[in-house]
């Protein structure tokens, strides 16, 4: 061969491998062997939840690693698989397939786009293997797309909407609200938990308008904003999530929308809440399952231990987001340990009724529509100066009330209502053959 072409194939060789794993996702490592065990993360790496995507993948990789170190799961070292969702369902659709089918994966987690969430679960359940929601909040996804291998290990929008509820009653009942919403299923389930619970479900008097999703700009912000501002509205509630909402309440604030009106953001995040900023932040108030604040609040060991690990390597607390990962991994190895097995069938009866206890207080996964019921916390973004004395500069979050997860979520007959309108089983149906 003419050496003097080697230094250009060398070079095209590189770039294929290069844009092949930028484009396809593919984990630089070898084919699981015998003694490991391949598990999918279908995460956005890029789009407009990656911050809550980067969060995700650090968890997942410190579980993996403190997990191995531990001898594994039944003695088989963990391999993460991993595929980009970028937020969007119907490449998710073909990222779990591959998953499953190319990379033999075991079990599959991720996602923090609800739309990806059911994509994600429709794919797991006809191919037999379980799915954990690490950041769905659509009450769609263990409710009408509830399925038998779909376990939501975060909490859902209506147990957010009920966690805010009694301090939005205490304060803005009678008042006027404004709804600016994602147009998709967690943006349309949310706002009508926030709705039921805050008795705004008259729309003519609280009116709103939809973003879209993906691919909302910041003229369709700024276009939804300027109808609130004609509107007047004594309560803003954005139901928008990721750089979305940061950029909402950014716009809000330009606008001087801010100094006008309360801003609600029902289902917030650490991410969220650091991608507005804490001028922008100071005073917005949200819901959410976890923060790092709450194990040092209520004295959780395992908590703290987690956010010191995290932080330690990575220069800064972790989220909700992570926090869902970390425990997803370590719940499927505990299912697995007490199954005996990492089939399906077995790991799902060991999950169903479980309860556990790892970076917070007592959760459990719900039998019947796989649900974690656990407790949920409102709290009130803190002014500028208490988040610029953390040495991270990431102390948003004050903690204003919690409520237990029996209180916080939908009953069964609630949940058995919302299946039979939707014309679904109100039992979540088994494969043929298990």
């Amino acid at each position: 061969m003419n050496k003097s072409i080697l230094p250009k194939l060398s070079q095209i060789f590189l770039t294929f491998l290069v844009t092949g794993t930028f484009l396809f996702g593919v984990l630089p490592v070898p084919c699981a062997k015998a003694d490991a065990v391949k598990i999918g993360l279908n995460y956005p790496k890029t789009g407009p939840y990656s911050v809550q995507g980067l969060d995700q993948w650090r968890a997942t990789e410190l579980a993996a690693a403190e997990i191995n170190a531990a001898g594994g799961i039944l003695g088989k070292k963990i391999e993460i698989a991993w595929r980009d969702s970028q937020s969007k369902a119907d490449l998710s659709t073909a990222n779990v397939t591959e998953l499953i089918d190319k990379e033999g994966v075991k079990m599959v987690l991720g996602g923090s786009a609800s739309s990806v969430a059911v994509a994600s679960g429709k794919v797991c359940q006809a191919k037999g293997v379980p799915f954990f929601g690490t950041l769905t909040y659509s009450t769609a996804t263990t409710g009408k797309e509830g399925r038998r291998h779909t376990f939501r290990e975060c909490y859902n929008a209506w147990m957010g909407a009920k966690a805010i509820a009694s301090y939005m009653k205490e304060n803005f009942t009678g008042k006027k609200f404004f709804y600016i919403t994602a147009d998709y299923t967690w943006g349309w389930t949310t706002e009508a938990s926030v709705r039921k619970f805050s008795n705004t479900e008259d729309k003519s008097k609280h009116k709103g308008m939809t973003t879209p999703f993906p691919g909302a700009t910041e003229k369709d912000f700024k276009k939804a904003l300027s109808f609130a501002k004609m509107i007047k509205p004594d309560v803003l509630v954005l139901v928008l999530f990721g750089k979305d909402m940061s950029t909402g309440v950014r716009l809000a604030t330009a606008m001087g929308l801010k100094n006008k009106m309360q801003i609600i953001v029902p289902n917030i995040t650490l991410g969220m809440a650091e991608g507005g900023g804490p001028k922008v932040m100071e005073g917005v108030i949200g819901a959410l399952p976890w923060c790092w604040k709450a194990p040092y609040k209520y004295d959780y060991a395992r908590g703290k231990q987690f956010v010191e690990q995290f932080a330690a390597k990575h220069g800064r607390y972790p989220s909700t987001s992570g926090a869902s990962a970390y425990t997803i991994l370590y719940e499927y190895k505990s299912a697995v340990e007490r199954a005996g097995s990492f089939d399906s069938p077995a790991v799902i009866k060991a999950l169903e009724n479980h309860e556990y206890t790892l970076l917070k207080d007592k959760q459990v996964w719900r039998d019947f529509d796989h649900q974690s019921v656990q407790t949920v916390y409102a709290v009130k973004c803190n002014p500028q100066a208490v988040v610029l004395k953390d040495k991270y500069k990431l102390d948003y979050f004050d903690i204003l009330s919690s409520i237990s997860g029996e209180d916080a979520v939908r009953s069964r007959e609630e949940w058995n209502a919302v299946r039979k309108a939707a014309g679904k089983p109100t039992q979540l149906e088994k494969l043929p053959g298990e």
